[in-house]
């Protein structure tokens, strides 16, 4: 295990101060709302691409509101293109955050499978004959492949 990246326990007050921290988050962004799958598909998309368009549509409608249907709430569309410029960079903070939380995690859990097989085949060279054998059954599992057909044979024999 020369190349362990990671080795390191998390205590029980800094998850705690993880999450009070992610707490405050929330209070501090209280106006947030979650979207379903399907209505993430049915929502017009404006990337970036989109903001000149945004930009122009919006300043002449606040110059000529004369021009605009009664419905267009032209303050509140400014409003929101605010938003969605003060929440980029907050995007891109927790985005890096979770990634890096992500890795840290994927690294761990790499890490200890290497060292769960490393004492698997350990337990199975040296462990025979100590009353082990009901672990190593067990273990060997983990290994085992599932009898699987031929992807043209399966489709013959379904026609």
């Amino acid at each position: 295990m020369d190349n362990q990246k990671i080795d390191v326990t998390l205590s029980a007050e800094n998850v705690q101060a993880v999450f009070q921290a992610i707490d405050a988050i929330y209070l501090a962004l209280d106006f947030l709302v979650g979207l379903t799958p399907e209505q993430r598909r049915e929502m017009a998309k404006a990337g970036r691409k989109s903001q000149a368009f945004i930009d122009t549509a919006l300043e002449v409608a606040a110059k000529h509101p004369n021009l605009m249907p009664g419905c267009l709430d032209v303050a509140a569309a400014s409003r929101d293109v605010q938003l969605v410029e003060t929440l980029q960079p907050i995007a891109i903070a927790l985005s890096q955050l979770s990634s890096l939380v992500e890795d840290t995690q994927r690294i761990a859990n790499s890490e200890a499978y290497a060292a769960a097989r490393l004492a698997y085949q350990s337990i199975k060279t040296n462990g025979k004959g100590m009353g082990l054998d009901a672990v190593i059954e067990d273990l060997k599992r983990q290994f085992r492949r599932s009898a699987r057909r031929p992807a043209s044979t399966a489709q013959v024999q379904a026609s």
